[in-house]
């Protein structure tokens, strides 16, 4: 079997579709276990959570695991903070990648719409490579597009909420219209979440929360990479169609028709 095609982002390619999230592990030894067993090769790190001057952090464990620091903008609530905390994180990591997020409720961790799109625009005339996680709202991903992103990562559901794909119809449409790569990003609860996510044509799925309070976060790794890349490898093989009736296997063209006598 041939070996399944990269995940191309702004140029670069990914082996593996499955990006990591590093918030909410009990140790820095799990994470990076976890991180080993999903074989990511991209992880996101939130700059505030992070100071990437102390040895033994995060950053040397994500190293260490032949993983890409993605840096995120997690807990700004305005586009301003956004843009700066971009800024700082370029700075920081020495990379002009981000994983942008400008939250516009604190209790359901939804996006902000209009403070994300200024921030994109910013962050993209500044010269970044923007990831924005946004809402499954058709409309608001092309505009994100159309800003320059180089992705576009709607929600399944809410952040760390484990209810999976709760509107696939939009997701859908997304999927359908994108000219970017469509990053399933937030509420993966189990592996099956994320294999629905890749069969419905989703390009990558990024998620946390699933494997880093599952409890044994180690074993969930293991099943969110297989899960990921067979739905991956069933999206693109081709599903059968959905039928309201039963339609046999065997034809029963050219079949002796058996009579009594």
């Amino acid at each position: 079997m041939a070996e399944p095609a990269p995940l191309t982002i702004a140029g670069r390619e990914l082996r593996s579709r499955l990006i990591i999230g590093t918030g909410g592990f009990a140790s820095l030894e799990a994470m990076g276990e976890a991180v080993a067993a999903t074989g990511a090769e991209l992880a996101t790190v939130a700059l505030r959570r992070v100071d990437p001057s102390a040895r033994g952090s995060i950053v040397d464990v994500l190293e260490e695991a032949g993983c890409t620091l993605l840096p995120n903008t997690a807990g700004c609530f305005t586009a301003r903070d956004a843009v700066v905390t971009a800024q700082l994180a370029r700075e920081a990591f020495e990379t002009d990648w981000v994983k942008l997020e400008v939250i516009g409720d604190d209790r359901t961790l939804l996006p902000d719409p209009s403070e994300l799109l200024d921030a994109a625009e910013t962050l993209v005339a500044d010269g970044f490579t923007v990831l924005p996680y946004t809402s499954d709202d058709p409309v608001l991903a092309r505009r994100l597009e159309d800003a320059g992103c180089a992705a576009v990562m709607p929600l399944g559901s809410p952040i760390g909420s484990g209810m999976g794909i709760l509107n696939p119809y939009n997701l859908r449409l997304i999927v359908e219209h994108a000219r970017v790569p469509v990053i399933l990003d937030a509420g993966i609860g189990t592996a099956s979440d994320a294999a629905l996510a890749m069969e419905a044509g989703c390009d990558g799925i990024l998620l946390a929360s699933a494997i880093s309070r599952a409890a044994n976060p180690v074993a969930m790794a293991h099943a969110m990479r297989k899960a990921v890349e067979a739905g991956r490898l069933a999206f693109e093989s081709g599903r059968i169609p959905r039928r309201l009736y039963g339609e046999a296997s065997t034809p029963t063209e050219g079949v002796p028709e058996l009579r009594s006598t």
